[in-house]
């Protein structure tokens, strides 16, 4: 009776949209039943997994990104093709159910400690809901409680970035003080360390979003937040009971965290967990290994070349990188290489052998072809069959928020540096520069990437940064932060050819790969071998994967298509039938 109660209870606070918010009015249902007693509040808080906000299994959240080339330019970058009238976002519905927990779990029969847990667990949700509109519109109207249909605050225009992120940072300090649980051996709910870790993500965000957007006139409030930042994702270190896994070695272990069915408990802090009984699955394989579905995304070689060599130095060190052949390139560097792309001895199962697996050229544009979220079995990439776990937080992303948030504030030091940065770095196999942070700054960083950087700590953590986090979801809000949005136009490059119509082993495995012409292919062609052309024109259409040099150099992906990025890009702009019903929220600049 009491789940049913809930189902109508979520279901009634859902009905009636409004005019500014599409916010519902308070609707009358038996609250004694949800409010006064825990069983109904835990029911009630568990609908607020299935909020539309909160990634679950999604495994190509980064599609949209300066380091993968994908299919087709996205609109929002390509000059005027991205509009108000196409824009999205601006739903409110969802902060109205969690609105109405809060506004009604005060029922004294339930303990305050009770109670608390589970507006903590609330506060959490509606932290994680603004957050979300905060990144993608900036300003936006803070509504700390439920509405009806009356209340003023429905035609009412934005409120200020300053007063919703306090707000925000209010409810994760309320969160992380009275959510109990601080163990979910399923690591499917939001526990207290949960909480810590979203808080140092949010203040790292809007920390380093305020050191870099001197437009914003914020900069002198930054600090506040990097220490913030720095202070939760230090309690999770000291607290926890969090470790790097490092089960199957150097070699192996990163990968595993990403394919394992079950969350790796030690490093995992929650996830979204299959579940083949409830259908409850994910599309990885599909999305990241078919020529006809998902987005072909493929690494651009730009990013590639900033993995490290093993003994800690840059590749691109190496005055011979420009022109080094793919099966040279992946070898002795930072182990993640090759359990993030298909490379050197990659093998995969169809019908239960192990093949060779190099670069499907049916998939990929640039020769580097993702694998950190594919399981190896063929079986999986017919459609949505995936049950690795997908982790939503790992102990990982909680160092690199430590120490980018110290080296922000320049209170980084060699002990925080081998804890963080030099952990994640021996965990890939990685030797030198473990211990001690760095003191010269990587002139192929500062070039391709982060020219008006010179500190060589906050250079190395990004760097550290794109390769530990790559394919989950951070990349985009990275670039936004930094104010490095003109990542977005980079060059869609790959791997380097050095000759047409001449076979290339890409795994060293004896059997011959791809070749690359121009105009007429081959003849007779070699078995087995998959022909590329990268002729400049295919009929009357400009043909979207050439040569650099024309018959040599790197591969080059859809130049032919304009991206443009600008300031106004930061934000996205207010959808526009939304500023037609209530012009008070005024647009974003430059999308007037």
């Amino acid at each position: 009776m009491k789940k049913q109660l809930i189902y109508i209870l979520v279901g009634l606070v859902t009905l009636v949209s409004c005019k500014k918010l599409e916010q519902e009015p308070e609707s009358s249902a038996s609250k004694q039943a949800v409010f006064g007693n825990e069983s109904g509040l835990r029911l009630y808080t568990n609908s607020f997994y299935n909020m539309g906000f909160l990634p679950r299994n999604s495994t190509s959240q980064d599609a949209m990104s300066d380091y993968l080339a994908v299919r087709e330019v996205q609109a929002f970058i390509r000059p005027g093709a991205y509009a108000p009238n196409t824009s999205s976002g601006w739903t409110w519905n969802e902060l109205r159910n969690i609105n109405y927990f809060i506004a009604n779990c005060t029922d004294p029969a339930v303990p305050a400690d009770v109670r608390n847990n589970y507006l903590g667990i609330a506060r959490y949700f509606r932290a994680y809901f603004y957050m979300e509109k905060v990144k993608r519109f900036g300003d936006v109207p803070w509504i700390g409680k439920p509405l009806d249909i009356t209340d003023p605050t429905l035609n009412a225009g934005r409120d200020k970035r300053t007063l919703v992120m306090d707000s925000v940072l209010a409810d994760l300090n309320f969160a992380c003080a009275n959510i109990k649980a601080t163990n979910d051996p399923s690591r499917t709910t939001v526990t207290k360390w949960v909480a810590y870790a979203y808080k140092s993500r949010v203040c790292l965000f809007e920390g380093t979003f305020r050191k870099y957007h001197d437009e914003l006139n914020l900069q002198a409030t930054a600090e506040k937040w990097l220490q913030e930042a720095a202070a939760a994702a230090g309690e999770i270190m000291k607290s926890g009971g969090y470790s790097l896994n490092t089960t199957g070695g150097p070699g192996a272990s990163y990968r595993q965290v990403f394919t394992s069915t079950a969350p790796v408990a030690a490093e995992v802090l929650q996830a979204a967990v299959a579940d083949v009984n409830l259908g409850v699955l994910n599309e990885a394989n599909w999305w990241w290994t078919s020529g006809t579905y998902g987005a072909k995304a493929s690494f651009i070689r730009t990013f590639i070349n900033t993995y490290l060599k093993l003994d800690g130095t840059p590749f691109t060190n190496d005055p011979s990188y420009r022109t080094m052949l793919f099966k040279d390139e992946v070898k002795n560097r930072d182990l993640r290489l090759k359990q993030t792309i298909r490379s050197g001895d990659y093998k995969r199962i169809s019908a239960g052998q192990q093949v060779p697996a190099p670069p499907v050229f049916s998939y990929t544009f640039t020769g580097y072809q993702p694998i950190k979220w594919t399981l190896d079995d063929m079986y999986y990439d017919a459609g949505a069959l995936n049950i690795n776990a997908v982790s939503l937080f790992r102990y990982a992303e909680v160092l690199l928020n430590y120490a980018e948030a110290k080296a922000e504030l320049g209170t980084l030091t060699d002990a925080d540096w081998a804890t963080t940065v030099g952990a994640l770095r021996a965990r890939a196999g990685i030797t030198g520069g473990l211990t001690t942070m760095p003191v010269v700054a990587d002139p192929y960083l500062k070039a391709n990437y982060f020219p008006l950087i010179n500190d060589p700590r906050i250079l190395e953590i990004r760097r550290e940064r794109g390769i530990e986090l790559s394919l989950e979801g951070f990349r985009l809000a990275d670039l936004l932060r930094w104010k490095r949005g003109e990542l977005m136009t980079q060059e869609w490059n790959g791997f380097y050819v050095p000759s047409l119509n001449t076979p290339m082993d890409l795994n060293e495995d004896g059997i011959l790969d791809v070749a690359f012409y121009r105009g007429t292919k081959p003849s007779p062609a070699v078995a087995g071998v998959t022909y590329v052309d990268v002729s400049p024109t295919i009929g009357n259409a400009v043909n979207s994967q050439q040569l650099k040099n024309g018959t040599s150099g790197e591969l080059v992906w859809m130049n032919e298509i304009e991206r443009r990025w600008s300031d106004k890009l930061y934000f996205y702009p207010i959808p526009l039938n939304d500023l037609i019903r209530n012009p008070a929220l005024g647009q974003n600049p430059g999308w007037q």
